[in-house]
């Protein structure tokens, strides 16, 4: 599936009206809304593109290089944006913007792991580098972990039965594929209008790499190095994400005034033209102006 980049009209809305100068971009992914940002700002001097998936810049590079040495790759997690900024002598940025989650590139390479589609490595892995995989979860965290991980992350409801079947099914041998989770978890998950392997999937994913912990991190990280009048934006896929970033807006309201009072989803339009755009959600924010 081709990438088609989630909300971007929204997201050109949202930073419309800012001067950006200097941009930071936390998931850069293939790079359909830095090709965009940059179109429409063209005052942009550095825009660092941000990615831990390596992938990821292979793709974004050849839509963006129009750009050359405007485009700055920094390869790693956008929760290290202080520590990026500071390495490049850069004080305050313009405007920050992440899509979080897994992206359509990383779904549809099936080798990855991240689809319960097909068979696969239990991987997962955004950094090919990173040493935790979702086969190391899946067996060797004791049986309460995997339960916590499948209740918090996932909001999986049989989370303990699901972690209980997979203790007994890895006692007989190694659970190394996609597959052979999915065999291992539909038996003991409700059936409904989502796969039955949907959330343990997900739950899996975001503890290999520490999604929400990087999403806080980043945000925050964010709200201390964006110039007054500058704007965060943080498109979120599921309730977790989405909870995570209008508490993050909301706790630093005394910095920020919330533009978004309710998220935005994608137009009728938009889901005809891109399916997964559907659970999409934009959040935005503004540095206040500190009063004289």
């Amino acid at each position: 599936m081709a990438h088609v980049p989630v909300l971007l009209s929204a997201v050109l809305k949202t930073f419309e009206d800012v001067q950006l100068k200097v941009f930071f971009e936390g998931t850069v992914g293939a790079g359909g809304h830095a090709k965009a940002i940059l179109e429409a700002h063209p005052e942009i001097e550095r825009y660092l593109a941000c990615d831990r998936d390596p992938a990821a810049h292979e793709l974004a590079a050849a839509h963006l290089a129009p750009w050359g040495k405007k485009v700055e790759w920094i390869r790693g997690p956008y929760a290290d944006l202080k520590e990026y900024l500071d390495e490049r002598k850069i004080g305050n940025i313009d405007g920050f913007f992440i899509d979080i989650g897994v992206s359509s590139m990383q779904l549809d390479v099936r080798q990855r792991g991240f689809s319960f589609q097909g068979d696969a490595p239990l991987d997962m892995r955004m950094d090919p580098e990173s040493s935790l995989t979702a086969e190391t979860i899946v067996n060797e965290m004791p049986e309460k972990e995997l339960a916590r991980i499948f209740f918090e992350y996932g909001e999986e409801r049989r989370s303990r039965q699901v972690a209980r079947a997979i203790v007994e099914a890895r006692r007989k041998r190694r659970i190394r594929t996609t597959a052979e989770l999915v065999a291992i978890v539909k038996p003991v998950t409700i059936w409904g209008k989502l796969h039955p392997a949907t959330l343990v999937f997900q739950a899996l994913r975001i503890a290999v790499n520490d999604e929400l912990g990087q999403l806080k991190r980043g945000l925050d990280a964010a709200i201390e190095r964006t110039r007054e009048g500058g704007k965060i934006a943080a498109i979120s896929f599921h309730s977790l994400e989405d909870r995570i970033v209008k508490n993050t807006f909301r706790d630093g309201k005394d910095q920020l005034e919330i533009l978004t009072k309710k998220p935005i989803g994608p137009t009728e339009e938009e889901l005809k033209e891109n399916p997964r755009s559907r659970s999409a959600k934009l959040r935005a924010a503004e540095k206040r102006r500190k009063e004289l």
